[in-house]
């Protein structure tokens, strides 16, 4: 039998998310936290809202999870992004001790993994979940800002 509470399920709901991003004219980016498959924190790039380079979805989702369980430790967490986590995120992420990052779409210019940046080595990343429909999102989202401009 199927896990309904799979990895795709938690990045749809990040998914949705990023089109909360999406609508607000943010670059579409959601992330969600979830603790024994339960969501925990939800997040969206709010960084043209906040005028703040560092409030990624991430970034955002981390605070929230750490508010939440009133602790700065993630150890039993899973962070599902629809875009690979940036150096920032991910050096954040590393601080969190944050036990799995589950993400989209790649970000073959600006990644952490292009990047060689070092994760916490308890720290498990999976890549592609949702891949297409993570890219698609970000693409339409620049083509339509080149498109204004």
């Amino acid at each position: 039998m199927l896990d309904p509470l799979d990895d795709s399920y938690f990045m749809k709901k990040a998914l949705q998310e990023a089109e909360l991003a999406y609508e607000k004219n943010e670059v579409p980016i959601g992330a969600v936290i979830v603790i024994a498959d339960r969501i925990i924190a939800r997040a969206h790039n709010l960084t043209e809202l906040l005028n703040d380079v560092t409030a990624h979805a991430e970034m955002q989702a981390i605070t929230a999870a750490a508010n939440f369980l009133g602790g700065k430790y993630l150890k039993e967490c899973t962070l599902y992004v629809t875009l690979e986590p940036c150096q920032m995120c991910a050096g954040a992420l590393y601080w969190s001790q944050i036990k799995k990052i589950v993400y989209g779409a790649a970000d073959e210019r600006r990644g952490c993994t292009v990047m060689g940046t070092k994760l916490h080595p308890k720290t498990e990343i999976i890549g592609g979940v949702l891949e297409e429909e993570c890219g698609e999102l970000i693409t339409r989202f620049f083509i339509e800002k080149r498109n204004l401009n």
